[in-house]
């Protein structure tokens, strides 16, 4: 899990991720995606590719890499446990901020 943690804490990373969660991608989309030296962007993605975030399949002339779920879902489990912890307080600023619109609409009916 560890590995996964540092895998994820660099951001380029992440975006990576989340440009390959909504469709698979070259490595040429991810470069123009992110602004980053195709050198860059290939180093990432040997990262990720060796961790199993991200697995790719050759077409024509290039490379096409999509997300693979589980180990996302690894990272998912072993946060599931302190989900409780950010959602008392999201419960609350939620109940907090519909007693600011109850408040808000009394005032306008004055």
């Amino acid at each position: 899990m560890e590995s996964s943690f540092a895998i994820l804490a660099e951001p380029n990373r992440r975006t990576i991720l989340r440009l390959l969660a909504s469709s698979e991608r070259s490595v040429g989309e991810i470069e123009q995606s992110l602004g980053m030296p195709q050198t860059s962007v290939s180093k990432h993605l040997r990262v990720l590719r060796e961790a199993g975030f991200v697995e790719a399949r050759v077409e024509a002339q290039r490379r096409v890499y999509r997300l693979r779920p589980e180990p996302l879902m690894e990272v998912d489990a072993w946060l599931e446990p302190f989900r409780r912890f950010w959602t008392v307080h999201v419960d609350a600023l939620e109940r907090h901020l519909d007693k600011m619109e109850l408040a808000s609409r009394k005032g306008k009916k004055r």
